[in-house]
């Protein structure tokens, strides 16, 4: 048993892409299949690519850092190459390499997924991104780093919201 757990863990639904657990009094959610993802910084030329799609979970249009899941069709996937491939397909910018900066966990709280961050550097456009499936629709924006604040705001006015990782951003004016 590790430091602060609650005895053993006890699958409560699995479905196919997410499960609920319970671990004494904790309940948490993991994806199946030892999926992982790849969030990517990308900035070109003092500008940041992001990503804006509807998301369920949250009824609303959410602004993002480009991401993706790897491993969820290719078992033993780099999350470097699928970085690069989830990049390409959501916001049309090639990667000629990337840099990681390390895994994270955005609600540690709620649930075990970690996603690792990863620096496109060698940025080209070569296509109009959007996703490779019509479900996808994602909206592709390339803001100045000095206004993504500006952005936001709009962004909210309108109903959409922001992911926490959209903080990455914005530290140096919430910080003073």
């Amino acid at each position: 048993m590790t430091a602060g757990s609650d005895g053993p863990k006890q699958i409560v639904w699995e479905g196919k892409y997410l499960k609920v657990a319970k671990q004494g009094t904790w309940e948490y959610v993991s994806r199946t299949r030892g999926v992982t993802a790849a969030v990517i910084l990308a900035i070109d030329d003092g500008h940041v690519i992001l990503v804006e799609q509807y998301r369920v979970p949250v009824g609303a249009k959410c602004v993002e850092l480009p991401a993706g899941l790897v491993g969820d069709e290719t078992a033993g996937e780099e999350i470097a190459a699928a970085a690069i491939r989830e990049l390409e397909e959501e916001t049309g910018y090639r990667a000629g390499r990337m840099v990681d900066l390390g895994r994270f966990h955005a609600s540690p709280g709620m649930s075990s997924e970690a996603f690792t961050l990863l620096r496109a550097e060698e940025l080209t456009k070569v296509g109009e991104g959007g996703g490779v499936d019509a479900h996808e629709q994602i909206e592709v924006h390339r803001i100045a780093l000095d206004q993504v604040d500006v952005f936001l705001e709009a962004k909210r006015a309108e109903g959409a919201c922001a992911d926490v990782k959209l903080l990455l951003l914005l530290a140096g004016r919430l910080l003073g």
